[in-house]
């Protein structure tokens, strides 16, 4: 939706709470009122997230009356569609759900978004690393604020892995199978998947490539989109080989990922499951799944083993930035005036604590009092290499072909050649 052009005494009130700038030449409207309204797009569709957006919104406006934010909560698995339609019809949200990678590098091509570069306050800055901005970065210039750092690895119970006798968390992959028979001897299923959603399936192929392909090789996919070297195969044999050991749930093939008790969180969530690989907006999601619908209490994390004869640097980590972005038919000093409220300590704060997910800003992290949240933000501090997942590296077309792929092969409908193959196709599409 477009900006209305501000009246000057609507920008002075702005100003003086929240430091937005005048609109200039840069809105456009009829001048009535001086309201400006936005959209505003995020997943949290439930529970704490759903109602944080709510809250924090509510917040803005009562601090800036003539902004008017409208929600929509949209759920994870459609946001990536629903957002690339309204994108590509010129009707996209003024603010929305940002991931970055090759799907945000699209979107910048396409001249969909807003360049906040230099509507970054110095606040922000203080607060928010340089760092964390690099995956919300192209070519020097910064299309979306990052809210929330989001590693993956395994979330586990503590009390499974006791019933079963593992005294100490997988650190090889030997060792992590090792735990799969220990745990399929206790009689617990050993780890959750949710295959129906696809994208659970394929963060193995993810992780095992992290572990396969040097950091180079990584990176210069992501330029050149071939997939060429040798890596890509072997990590598509070594989903098929630990797949053969049978470490996951029953049905899993037919398991959704977060959506109710019989979900993969679910089941972990419920002790049905000892583990899960997924991203660190997990606990949020398993907490919302337990019989009280509080956290976990035995619940804690540790980072995808090592693999022998690798060419991944050891250490590396996977994971993504969540941000948030403008169109670049948003109004530009009431849109960025938002970007930065979100990032501030207490906002920052009250995110963590509703999505019980790592948050960006480094006051609002020294607050994370859970071990599985210190464990993840431990682990991503000293990666010596970090990759967003690789769907949003190498862009939508490559990664729904991944995630088709990968539970073909998951269900013995295909083979490690064939995932190569598949994505090849994709990247000329790209």
């Amino acid at each position: 939706m477009r900006a209305r052009k501000l009246l000057a005494t609507s920008v002075v009130l702005a100003t003086a709470v929240l430091g937005i700038a005048a609109c200039g030449d840069d809105d456009s409207g009829d001048g009535s009122g001086g309201k400006v309204t936005m959209s505003f797009w995020h997943n949290a569709t439930t529970g704490d997230g759903k109602a944080f957006w709510e809250k924090t919104v509510a917040d803005f406006q009562a601090a800036n009356p003539n902004v008017k934010i409208e929600i929509q909560s949209i759920q994870n698995e459609d946001m990536d569609g629903k957002l690339q339609t309204a994108l590509n019809s010129g009707d996209a949200p003024d603010v929305f759900l940002q991931r970055g990678g090759g799907k945000m590098a699209a979107m910048v091509k396409a001249g969909q978004l807003m360049d906040i570069t230099g509507s970054i306050t110095e606040a922000t800055k203080k607060v928010i690393s340089a760092g964390s901005f690099k995956a919300q970065t192209i070519d020097n210039k910064v299309y979306a604020m990052p809210v929330a750092v989001l590693p993956g690895g395994f979330f586990y119970s503590k009390d499974q892995f006791a019933k079963a006798g593992i005294a100490q968390t997988p650190t090889t992959l030997a060792e992590l199978r090792s735990a799969v028979d220990k745990l399929k001897t206790a009689g617990v299923q050993p780890i959750a998947l949710g295959a129906k959603d696809a994208w659970p399936a394929a963060f193995y192929y993810y992780f095992f490539a992290l572990r396969e392909c040097s950091p180079a090789t990584l990176s210069e996919t992501a330029k050149t989109l071939a997939f060429d070297n040798a890596c890509w195969l072997k990590a598509g044999q070594d989903v098929q080989d630990f797949a053969a050991t049978k470490p996951f749930n029953n049905d899993f093939l037919t398991t959704s990922a977060q959506q109710g008790a019989g979900s993969s969180a679910g089941l972990l969530a419920n002790h049905k499951a000892a583990m899960e690989l997924m991203g660190a907006w997990n606990p949020g999601v398993i907490a919302s799944l337990t019989p009280d619908q509080k956290p976990l209490p035995d619940l804690d994390w540790f980072p995808f083993p090592s693999i022998e004869g690798g060419a991944g640097e050891p250490g590396s980590i996977l994971g993504g930035v969540d941000g948030y972005s403008c169109s670049v038919k948003a109004p530009k000093a009431e849109c960025t005036a938002f970007l930065n409220y979100i990032a501030k300590t207490d906002v920052q704060s009250a995110y963590y604590k509703a999505f019980n997910a790592p948050p960006v800003n480094s006051e609002a992290q020294a607050m994370v009092s859970e071990p599985y949240l210190k464990s993840v933000l431990a682990a991503y501090s000293k990666a010596p290499y970090v990759s967003q997942w690789l769907d949003t590296v190498y862009g939508q077309n490559v990664g729904n072909a991944l995630n088709t792929a990968v539970v073909n092969l998951l269900a013995g409908k295909g083979t490690a050649q064939d995932i190569v193959n598949a994505v090849k196709t994709a990247a000329k599409r790209a």
